[in-house]
């Protein structure tokens, strides 16, 4: 059954390179086009009755592809300009950069990211701060229960690891300075090496590169969840604060376990280092325990785990903003999960580094 619209059907034939066509050529004579048609040299439409957009487009296709167009009336003529003017024209390509104008613009761009990055992290860390005055201010608005949670997953789920790294930490710092300092006579100050090396940089350091890569992979993972399915919006709908709900108790669950598992990290790395200093070197655990005691400065632990609350501030708001900027898909999950894993170990290790600068200033 012919189409109510098509009054008159399209009759095409090639001849000496030309198609000439007779009829209608609408978007309902189109599929009725020989084979060969496009590869011919020139159209001729001197017999077509009916134009429409459809039409229109083929032939300025194939004028673009260099067959002539022949045939029209006027007022067909003038459709085809009409079609061709509001053909959308692509943007100009912006000229090909020179390599050192290219590197800086790249350099430009990733700074200009990076500068808003740090305005975004600013801002949440802001918001933390405003949501513990609130909790200060009205008390009743703070979940203690949440907080408890958190300090369990944050805190008494994270013993086990940070314990056996900082053991088998231990363990190689005794093992690799014993070797080094045989040469020297100077077996004893491997006790020295050990303790200054946990106690003040390798355990806290290490325990919060490890609480980074699984805590803030844990917070992104369930904020975000809770985004995508637009729990979130809930509860601001409910009147209730995201940043009291979710941001606090999670960042200051990370700020009150993070110094714990510093301080479990140091008794564990200095084990690990005194059992293998007594197997390798034959230093008595109280030969080990009185040179500590005697040689070594409380300022070790205080410089060690001062850096504990900073790097739970840190890995709490990287982890906590990364999962308020997930999407509605698993893939912006995925991805804001990787991003958050990485800028918190890198944040926590420019901190260290910052650390280390302020104390050797200080003479700390």
């Amino acid at each position: 059954m012919t189409d109510p619209i098509q009054k008159n059907a399209l009759t095409a034939s090639i001849a000496d390179g030309v198609l000439r066509l007779k009829g209608d050529f609408t978007v309902w004579t189109l599929h009725d086009l020989p084979a060969g048609a496009d590869e011919t040299s020139g159209i001729d439409l001197s017999e077509v009755y009916h134009l429409d957009t459809a039409g229109a487009w083929y032939l300025l296709g194939r004028e673009s592809a260099g067959a002539r167009i022949e045939g029209l009336s006027g007022g067909q003529a003038g459709f085809v300009d009409m079609v061709r003017n509001a053909r959308p024209e692509p943007d100009p390509e912006a000229p090909a950069l020179k390599s050192w104008r290219a590197l800086l613009e790249r350099t430009g761009r990733r700074v200009v990211e990076a500068l808003g990055y740090a305005r975004e992290l600013a801002e949440y860390q802001g918001r933390f701060l405003a949501a513990v005055g609130r909790a200060i201010r009205h008390p009743r608005d703070f979940r203690f229960t949440s907080l408890v949670y958190h300090c369990q997953e944050t805190g008494m789920r994270a013993v086990p690891i940070v314990a056996l790294m900082s053991f088998l930490i231990g363990v190689v710092l005794a093992f690799q300075g014993s070797m080094q300092l045989q040469r020297f006579g100077a077996e004893i100050f491997v006790i020295d090496l050990i303790a200054v090396s946990v106690l003040r940089e390798l355990g806290i350091l290490l325990t919060a590169i490890i609480v980074a890569g699984r805590t803030a992979s844990a917070l992104t993972a369930s904020i975000g969840s809770m985004k995508m399915n637009e729990e979130v919006d809930a509860m601001r709908t409910l009147g209730l604060d995201p940043d009291m709900v979710l941001i606090l108790p999670r960042v200051l669950a990370l700020i009150i376990t993070l110094p714990i598992l510093g301080l479990i990290s140091n008794l564990f790395g200095l084990f690990g280092g005194a059992l293998m200093s007594w197997i390798e070197l034959g230093i008595s655990p109280s030969m080990f325990k009185y040179r500590l005691l005697a040689d070594i400065s409380v300022d070790h632990v205080i410089v060690g785990l001062s850096k504990a609350p900073v790097f739970a501030m840190i890995i709490g708001v990287i982890g906590c903003h990364a999962g308020m900027k997930v999407g509605k898909d698993a893939e912006s999950l995925g991805a804001q999960t990787s991003t958050a894993v990485v800028a918190a170990i890198f944040a926590v290790i420019v901190a260290d580094a910052l650390f280390s600068i302020f104390f050797a200033e200080i003479g700390l």
